[in-house]
């Protein structure tokens, strides 16, 4: 939302807005010339030409209610980006379960550095544009592509990619088949001369894209792709280096500077992009070394007492596993792992994936689910999910801990020196990491 506020007050329209709590973003486009409201009310509202809504703001919010009696038009966050999405014709629509924000901000750094000059909107805070917006002045616009309650259905996108499809948002999706058939409706999007790049390892992208009416582009390393990633180590820091093969032909070897098996995927779809809009092989290996992650994603926050203090957004049963496999690469000697569920729906519905997704740490604690959008129902918890997983793993050292302060300083008196500690989720737990640096 804040980077639609800020693109648009750089075109010349007056925006105003509300948010729950104050945070620098805030700050960033207050400075920009917006009205920022801190609460959500009505008096809020002052006869704008357009209103602007998350999908996490239901109908029953006072300030939709105030445009709904003034009569001012409603639209949502997706509708409104892929309406800024039609004046680019080369937008990149970066869509899947996991990993859309690292790689949007590695295809992003890519075009930016070859001076494609594009336009990013990015889900996290990348260092190099100084936040999550970068306004640029050419056709190449890129943005994650969400398929919660379908919103990437209202987009434009002349590049569409697909990196993973997994059982999420179940809170919206009945099963995985809806959940497919509305990344099929997504490919249907792009345009003949358009490009869809999909990752041929995943066996639901698999089932949807053997008719599609634009340019394919597969890539994986298991699978006989166009761009398969092979001879994969990992430096002693458990970064990945690994040779490219594209349509036989080998490209050479590439390095990143992010750990995990999972951003191997992620920088394949990236080489993919950069190589369907022209950028050379040797621009590609060049900058895709230099993209030293975003905030949140094994995001290394210090180092205090010989240990780590790691955060990551994983917050899904496929992320964490990855992200853990991650860590168990790195340079450790136990994992800590900290985990804060997000959402009601997904704990429930995914409970028992949840109950095998920690193997990797030798310590783990749940603390409470974050709420988000949802209310409690009464009929999850983090004391439930703390027995499915004794239950798969009765050797876990699994703890169910409430308080923060309580976590810290549990983990603050036992972690030895070379312990990597990894707060993982969606919500406010890398608080925690702070906490325990804080220490």
């Amino acid at each position: 939302m804040s980077a639609i506020a800020e693109l648009l007050i750089n075109q010349g329209y007056r925006i105003s807005g509300s948010d729950t709590r104050d945070s620098k973003i805030l700050d960033k486009l207050r400075n920009c010339g917006a009205e920022i409201f801190i609460g959500h009310d009505s008096n809020n509202i002052q006869n704008p030409d357009l209103v602007v809504y998350t999908a996490a703001i239901k109908q029953d919010n006072c300030e939709r209610l105030k445009a709904k009696q003034l009569n001012i038009t409603e639209i949502d966050r997706a509708e409104m980006l892929g309406l800024i999405m039609k004046n680019y014709s080369k937008s990149i629509a970066v869509a899947g379960s996991h990993g859309k924000t690292t790689t949007t901000s590695l295809i992003s750094l890519i075009l930016e550095y070859a001076n494609l000059d594009p336009t990013i909107f990015v889900g996290g805070e990348l260092d190099e544009i100084g936040g999550n917006i970068k306004i640029g002045n050419s056709e190449h616009f890129i943005t994650e592509a969400c398929e919660y309650v379908e919103g990437f259905l209202k987009f434009f996108p002349f590049i569409g990619i697909i990196l993973n499809i997994d059982e999420d948002h179940l809170d919206y999706f009945k099963d995985i088949n809806h959940i497919k058939f509305a990344f099929k409706k997504f490919i249907d999007l792009i345009p003949e001369e358009g490009f869809l790049i999909a990752n041929e390892d995943d066996k639901n992208i698999r089932e949807i894209i053997h008719d599609v009416k634009c340019n394919l582009i597969t890539y994986g390393i298991n699978s006989n792709s166009n761009f398969i990633a092979r001879d994969i180590v990992f430096t002693g820091e458990g970064l990945p280096i690994f040779n490219v093969n594209f349509d036989d032909r080998d490209l050479g070897p590439f390095q990143l500077n992010i750990p995990g098996k999972h951003n191997i995927y992620n920088a394949l779809a990236s080489i993919a992009t950069a190589h369907a809009l022209g950028v050379s092989t040797s621009e590609t290996k060049k900058y895709i070394k230099k993209f030293k992650g975003i905030h949140r994603r094994f995001d290394i926050l210090g180092e205090i007492k010989g240990c780590k203090i790691i955060d990551d957004y994983a917050h899904h049963p496929a992320e964490i596993r990855a992200t853990l496999e991650a860590a168990r690469n790195y340079p450790h000697r136990e994992i800590w792992c900290v985990f804060q569920p997000h959402t009601f729906t997904r704990t429930k519905a995914l409970l028992h994936d949840f109950a095998k997704s920690f193997d990797d740490a030798n310590h783990v604690i749940i603390t409470d689910i974050y709420a988000a959008r949802e209310t409690d129902t009464g009929e999850i918890n983090s004391e439930i999910l703390v027995n499915k997983i004794r239950e798969h793993n009765p050797a876990n050292d699994i703890y169910y801990m409430k308080d923060f302060d309580e976590i810290s300083k549990y983990i603050y008196e036992n972690m030895k020196p070379g312990d990597i500690v990894l707060t993982m989720g969606a919500g406010n737990v890398y608080d925690i990491g702070k906490m325990i640096l804080e220490l």
